[in-house]
This record gives C-alpha cells, sequence and structure tokens, in this order.
C-alpha cells in the first residue's frame, strides 16, 4: 500500500470527524495528496485538532449538502479516489433531527456521485455507511452483504437509504459493463461499532467513559447486555484503503459491499467493553440506566466478514480486548500525534 497510495491524489470527507482524522493520519503517513471537506470539528479536544497543523493537506469547511460547492472542489481536486465518511453518525441524534439526518446521508452521498458523474476521469469511491444498513431482527444471526436492508431509526433507515441510492447511481451511471467508458468505480464499507482515540462525540460509549474516568465519576451505561460488533477504528481504515486500491486497479475482482468488523467469537456486550476499559484505566465503576423511556437501540447487531476476508485479504489483527486497550491506552498514555502514528505503525507491523 505504500507504493500505491505515494502522491496519489485523495478527496476525503468528513476529515474531520474521529474515523476522517485517522485515515487523514494514515494517508499522511502513506505519502498521499489529500484534501479534505468537512464540517468544522464539533468538539476542541478532537484528534483532528491535535493533528490539523502538523501535517500537509488541503482542508475546505463546507458542507455536502452544498451541492454547487462539492462539486467545484471535487472537479478542480481531480481525485484519483474519494473516500466519503462526511455524515450525521448518531443514532440518538437522529430522533431529534430526523429529516436532517436523512438529508446529510442520502442527499449529501448523491450531491458527491452526481459531482464524480462529471468529473472526466479516472476514480475510485468508498462510501462509508454502516453495520445499521441491515435489516436487524436481533436474532443469532450474522448479517451478510446480500441481506435485507433497513432501519428502526432515522439514522439506520437514511444509511440504508443512502444504500439503495448509491446502487441506483452505480446502475444508471457507473454501470459495470461500461466501465472502460467511465472508468468510475462505486463501492460501500459496512462497518461495525468502532472505538479508538481521539473520539469525543457526545452520546458514544468510550468518551462517556473517559470523561467519567477523569472526574472520578460512575459511568452511565444505557443497554450493558447489548451485543455489538466492536473493532478498533484501524480496522475497518485497512479495509478501506484495501478498497480504494483494488477499486482503482482491479475494479472486476471487487464487489459492490464488504462488512468490516470482529470475528465471529468476538461480539462482546457493552457491559465487557465498560469493565475492560475500567481495568486498563486502573480504576473507576459504572451503573446501569437503562429505561423503559429510551429510545429504541438495537439489543443484539452482529456482522459476518467471511466476503471481506476471503475476497480482500483482509482480517482483524486486533481482538475486542485489545482494541479496548488500545483505545483506553491512547486516552491514558498518547493524546497526541506522535502516539496516533506510533499506534499506526505498529497496527501495520503485526
Amino acid at each position: 500500500m505504500n507504493s500505491f497510495y505515494q502522491n496519489k491524489k485523495i478527496f476525503l470527507t468528513g476529515h474531520t470527524g474521529f474515523k476522517g482524522s485517522w485515515l487523514l493520519c494514515w494517508l499522511a503517513n502513506l505519502g498521499a495528496i489529500v484534501k479534505g471537506y468537512s464540517l468544522a470539528p464539533e468538539n476542541e479536544g478532537c484528534l483532528y485538532n491535535l493533528v490539523k497543523d502538523k501535517l500537509s493537506f488541503e482542508s475546505e469547511i463546507a458542507d455536502i449538502r452544498d451541492k454547487k460547492n462539492i462539486e467545484e472542489c471535487i472537479i478542480n481536486f481531480q481525485p484519483d479516489i474519494i473516500f466519503h465518511l462526511a455524515a450525521q453518525p448518531l443514532v440518538r441524534k437522529s430522533y431529534q433531527i430526523p429529516a436532517e439526518t436523512f438529508e446529510v446521508n442520502v442527499v449529501g452521498t448523491c450531491n458527491i456521485l452526481e459531482a464524480v458523474n462529471k468529473l472526466n476521469k479516472k476514480c475510485a469511491v468508498v462510501i462509508i455507511t454502516t453495520d445499521k444498513v441491515y435489516h436487524n431482527k436481533e436474532l443469532n444471526y450474522y448479517y451478510k452483504e446480500d441481506d435485507v436492508l433497513g432501519g428502526y431509526d432515522p439514522y439506520s433507515a437514511s444509511k440504508a437509504a443512502c444504500e439503495i441510492a448509491v446502487n441506483s447511481f452505480r446502475s444508471s451511471f457507473f454501470n459495470r459493463s461500461s466501465y472502460h467508458q467511465h472508468q468510475k468505480s462505486i463501492i460501500t464499507a459496512r462497518a461495525g461499532n468502532v472505538i479508538g482515540g481521539g473520539d469525543w462525540s457526545e452520546d458514544r460509549i468510550v468518551p462517556d467513559i473517559i470523561r467519567a474516568l477523569k472526574n472520578n465519576e460512575t459511568i452511565e451505561v444505557r443497554n450493558p447486555k447489548a451485543i455489538r460488533p466492536w473493532q478498533h477504528v484501524l480496522e475497518p481504515l485497512q479495509g478501506y484503503l484495501i478498497l480504494g486500491k483494488l477499486a482503482y486497479e482491479n475494479y472486476e475482482t471487487v464487489d459492490d459491499a464488504y462488512n468490516f468488523g470482529p470475528l465471529v467469537n468476538d461480539h462482546l456486550p457493552v457491559r465487557d467493553l465498560v469493565e475492560t476499559a475500567i481495568k486498563c484505566w486502573g480504576t473507576g465503576g459504572w451503573k446501569d440506566i437503562s429505561n423503559s423511556n429510551q429510545l429504541h437501540e438495537a439489543g443484539l447487531l452482529m456482522l459476518d466478514v467471511n466476503k471481506a476476508i476471503s475476497k480482500l485479504n483482509w482480517q482483524p489483527k486486533l481482538n475486542s480486548k485489545q482494541a479496548i486497550e488500545w483505545t483506553i491506552n491512547w486516552y491514558k498514555e498518547g493524546n497526541s500525534l506522535e502516539y496516533t502514528f506510533q499506534q499506526i505503525n505498529n497496527y501495520v507491523s503485526q
């Protein structure tokens, strides 16, 4: 991957966000030429604010719903690869702003793809959705890429709708049968619950844990029995980078969508994540604040990642316990660009 991404022009939406900032660091490490497009970060202590003055990249602070602006940015930059991470990514917030969630996640994505349709050059597009795109029956079942899409809450439904919109663009404007003419490859990536250092977003379990631990407060936990496909942020990012390379070089070898998450026997309940985090931190405690009136969130969600393993030669390098330890250690010992690069390099070398 070092040689492939060296001097490649990468358009990265959501570069100020949690996953986007980590991908920005990794791409910088690989020698890519990056232009970021995103809203300003919401949290002062986030990873982006730690790294933005220490990395070489272009940054456009703007909204993906601004159709004219994002089209101009993409056309002027002439990217080789687009990683689209910008989104309204929170389930509980989607109950507060449902229409805006659909607008950002669906219309924003369509704006990008319409701009790509006007791009007169070869370009690979990797669109990041979520594990929550599936019609989740909350059974002991591992969802595969060809399972039915759906979504109970507005966030999950908006991401499922995004997948449908992407498939429509792929069929209508970027059909595989005419790739030699348009030279646009469009792939979606569905990642499980991602954790890692530098995340200070509201209403996410790891930032809530760290805030409580730093303030010597009891961690308040909703749905401690809920089972999730936890993974360190570098795991799906490795998958996105592999997809970007393959989609650009050998589009015929990759499918339309891929899951990225832990192995089958490595899905943990929220309770285990919290207790592992407390053990790694060295102090702390937690309490269950679940109640019958809280907003609906899935109690059981598991992914089948066999296609990514077999077809992309991708697989998790860290188990769930290690992912939690790497995350907590970032907040304890790192909290810097140097430690972020250290974790990237340690991950790559495994």
